[in-house]
């Protein structure tokens, strides 16, 4: 599918391929299901092509913040359940099977903060801004999220 023409400086192709699979780890870490990630970053590039301003600086930190606002949307529908880890899960390897299953063990929430620090490299002031919370709160859940995984990883 082509997108629709426009005064875009970025090439949609690029951005696509440059950003496809960072966002479908950040939707897969935080919605722990494989169909709704591959449908948030769907809809955060659907997004992008509807309403993103022209003369955005950084495209990829706007797709960021708008996939986790979708994610955090869709962790709010009634009808959501959380299933078991998939298989599918693109891990590097199995040794980090029984750790990705203590993440996944985590609220939503803890997840984010975990996977968009640790996996994506964000500072807790980028976190606190795609979230829409204080820096001092990222920081907090950062600190409880790293101590539950401790614990879980310990027993």
């Amino acid at each position: 599918m082509m997108p629709p023409t426009s005064n875009r400086p970025v090439d949609w192709e690029e951005l696509v391929t440059q950003n496809e699979n960072r966002l479908y780890r950040t939707a897969l870490a935080i919605l722990g299901c494989q169909q709704e990630a591959e449908d948030a970053v769907q809809d955060a590039f659907l997004r992008y092509l509807e309403k993103a301003p022209v003369d955005l600086e950084n495209p990829s930190a706007w797709l960021a913040r708008v996939l986790v606002n979708g994610c955090k949307s869709r962790l709010r529908l009634a009808w959501r359940r959380v299933g078991p880890l998939p298989d599918t899960l693109p891990a590097p390897g199995p040794e980090e099977r029984e750790e990705l299953e203590e993440l996944f063990s985590l609220p939503p929430e803890d997840r984010a903060v975990i996977h968009l620090h640790y996996y994506e490299g964000y500072s807790t002031g980028e976190i606190a801004q795609m979230l829409g919370q204080r820096p001092g709160t990222v920081r907090s859940r950062l600190s409880r999220a790293r101590e539950k995984l401790r614990k879980l990883l310990e027993a």
